[in-house]
């Protein structure tokens, strides 16, 4: 192999591949990244078995070739390096740098070592406008667990419903819903969370569609010269719609700005009663409060003024309501629920295609 790439497009192909080898598996092979010519490009490529991103990078080809490095050393290094051409050259299993006064030598291993890269074949083909995507990525997967006991809810899950598109994430505390509009594809995958981490850092500075393929088993989600494959996780998602309130006795319309402060100011003295705030709601006096107690340090009561209708207070974590409304962008907020012990629910006036469900806490 000898090839000649600009440091500015390998760093950021390593930059965005190098996050998926893993140094905690046992095959030592996947700390390493795939570096192979596919034509006239360069492909650069990491898995941990359970995810996988080949980066395509545009390259002049002098000689085919390929082999694996060390992800970490050649990430650093080649982030450490002068804008401009660098030249690699495989001499067998050693890969060597050159471009300006630098000259550096890293050992590889073959890449017949390296597990075959997964290829969707017969899948369900279909596309996402790529701001769109991260919009809605963002808003549900807050809401995902990170408890590997139940595996379902440690994934984001797609489905269409009628012609559009519901994406959702739960860890059965929290529920987050949104919807994508005349999606004409029948979907329904449950993906496993860090892979749409991975997607949302592709996407985020990407403009364009996003093409996706899946079958039963895998997705491959295409964000212009990358490529991100998932194995899906395997199991039913739980009938989430009935924890959905549908009528509330209590509903309270009011300033986003000021809501997400007073429940920031009330979060500080929560931390010690695991996040735990309580929230009432006055029609007589048009006002939402919030009591937070920290039995070692004080206690804190924080208003704010809306459009209330009905009464009642309700305990809930902070954070996650903190969470929701960091992610919705209109400049209100409706906050509904119907007593103690059943769901509450925040949404956005502005935005009726996402629903955050947050439980209830024992006050």
């Amino acid at each position: 192999m000898k090839i000649q790439v600009t440091q500015e497009n390998l760093n950021k192909a390593l930059s965005s591949v190098a996050r998926v080898a893993s140094t905690r598996n046992t095959l030592p092979i996947l700390a390493n990244v795939l570096i192979k010519t596919v034509g006239t490009r360069l492909s650069i490529s990491a898995t941990n078995l359970d995810i996988a991103i080949t980066y395509y990078i545009g390259s002049k080809v002098s000689e085919e070739g390929s082999i694996t490095i060390p992800a970490r050393l050649v990430q650093d290094f080649v982030s450490s390096l002068p804008s401009g051409i660098i030249e690699l050259k495989l001499d067998e299993y050693k890969l060597h740098f050159s471009t300006g006064t630098y000259r550096s030598t890293i050992n590889g291993i073959s890449s017949e070592e390296f597990p075959v890269l997964p290829n969707i074949k017969d899948g369900s083909e279909w596309k996402i406008e790529s701001s769109l995507l991260k919009k809605k990525l963002q808003q549900v997967i807050i809401a995902a667990s990170n408890d590997d006991t139940r595996p379902v809810l440690t994934g984001v899950y797609f489905h269409t419903d009628q012609g559009n598109l519901l994406i959702v994430a739960t860890d059965s505390y929290r529920l987050a819903e949104t919807t994508i509009k005349n999606v004409r594809n029948e979907v329904n995958i449950l993906v496993p969370f860090n892979a749409t981490q991975e997607l949302l850092r592709l996407v985020s500075d990407y403009d364009g569609d996003v093409e996706i393929i899946n079958n039963d088993q895998q997705v491959l989600f295409r964000v212009g010269d990358v490529e991100l494959v998932a194995r899906l996780i395997d199991g039913k998602y739980p009938n989430y719609s009935s924890l959905i309130p549908k009528k509330f006795l209590t509903t309270a319309r009011l300033p986003k700005s000021e809501l997400l402060n007073i429940v920031k100011v009330s979060s500080y003295f929560a931390k010690e009663n695991a996040g735990s705030i309580t929230i009432d709601v006055s029609e007589e006096d048009q006002s939402l409060n919030i009591h937070s107690i920290a039995s070692q340090l004080g206690e804190n009561i924080a208003s704010t003024k809306g459009k209330i209708k009905g009464e009642g207070s309700i305990t809930l974590n902070s954070r996650y309501l903190l969470d929701a409304l960091h992610v919705m962008n209109g400049n209100e907020i409706i906050f509904s629920f119907n007593g103690k012990l059943e769901p509450s629910l925040i949404s956005d006036p502005s935005d009726k295609e996402y629903i955050h469900v947050i439980m209830p806490l024992k006050s």
